[in-house]
């Protein structure tokens, strides 16, 4: 039986302890004590979360852990000195440790990430690489595993990097079994992007919507002004113009990202070669999808398959 703790410090946020579930949910779905699971605090006793709710922990000092898992604050600040230095010497006896959303913080703190790459929110990420510049943050990575170091990004992240922690130790099969008992869609790999940018279109009006809407659903086809200004019943001109007051940028510019990010998933998902995927996401050749990828991401589509598969 692998000892899993996770440690608290005051006021930490109740998302952090997303991922005891996935551990539960490993134990009853092997019908089987695999993990016994742990809530610890520096000197152990109750320690309140960010809502105020009281939970009880034991002393993180006492106790001995195949896997140690910090969780973070809503908004990171200098932890105790004490707490840092408990997590510093348990981590030496863990096998492995690892961080939930700004828990990063701590562990950055305790010197845990020095020269080792990491990740955290993606709000927070900038912030730990100004705080920490030893630490190589990769702010747009769902879970990074670096030696024996695992950091997840924010809130549901958490619950990617148990089910990781889990196939790790008991195979694929029984990640799975546990996703599909959490009602999670499928389990996503470390490597995979935290949010997408269509998200920061900020679509106001019902038409522009209607519009993305029947682009999402219809990427194989040309997706030209005229096509998805007669799915906002609007002239063409009426289109451009809206659309470019409401989000900043053309219709062309909003496709090409919709089309990128979603070959983007499937690049990272699955093992379809690059041309399939270059025509179920609407690129006309691989060459036009990989140039859209250098200008979205820096890279080729072949690199960020590589990035998903070792996180």
């Amino acid at each position: 039986m692998l000892t899993v703790g996770f440690l608290l410090p005051e006021r930490f946020q109740i998302m952090a302890l997303a991922p005891a579930s996935a551990f539960e949910m490993a134990n009853v779905t092997a019908r089987e004590r695999l993990y016994d699971v742990r809530v610890l605090s520096e000197h152990g006793g109750a320690i309140k979360n960010s809502l105020g709710l009281s939970i009880e922990t034991r002393p993180l000092a006492r106790s001995r852990l195949d896997t140690l898992i910090v969780g973070g604050l809503p908004f990171p600040q200098s932890s105790p000195a004490g707490l840092i230095a408990g997590l510093r010497r348990a981590s030496r006896r863990a096998r492995r440790t690892a961080s939930v959303c700004t828990g990063a913080f701590l562990l950055a703190e305790a010197g845990l990430l020095d020269g080792k790459r990491a990740t955290t929110h993606w709000i927070h990420a900038r912030d730990l690489h100004s705080r920490f510049p030893s630490v190589r943050v990769e702010e747009d990575r769902i879970y990074i595993i670096d030696g024996a170091i695992w950091t997840s990004a924010g809130m549901t992240a958490g619950v990617d990097l148990a089910l990781g922690m889990i196939e790790k130790d008991f195979g694929a099969q029984l990640a799975r079994a546990v996703a599909r008992t959490l009602v999670v869609y499928h389990r996503r790999t470390g490597g995979q992007t935290q949010h997408s940018a269509l998200l920061e279109l900020d679509l106001k009006s019902d038409r522009i919507q209607q519009a993305m809407a029947y682009a999402r659903s219809h990427l194989t086809s040309a997706l030209t002004v005229e096509e998805l200004a007669a799915a906002a019943n609007l002239s063409p001109r009426q289109f451009s113009r809206a659309f470019k007051h409401e989000t900043g940028q053309s219709p062309a510019k909003a496709v090409e990202q919709l089309r990128v990010e979603t070959a983007r998933v499937m690049v990272e998902s699955t093992r379809h070669p690059v041309d399939v995927i270059a025509r179920e996401a609407g690129f006309a050749d691989p060459e036009r999808m990989r140039r859209a990828f250098l200008r979205a991401f820096g890279q080729p589509p072949q690199a960020i398959r590589r990035t998903a598969r070792n996180p």
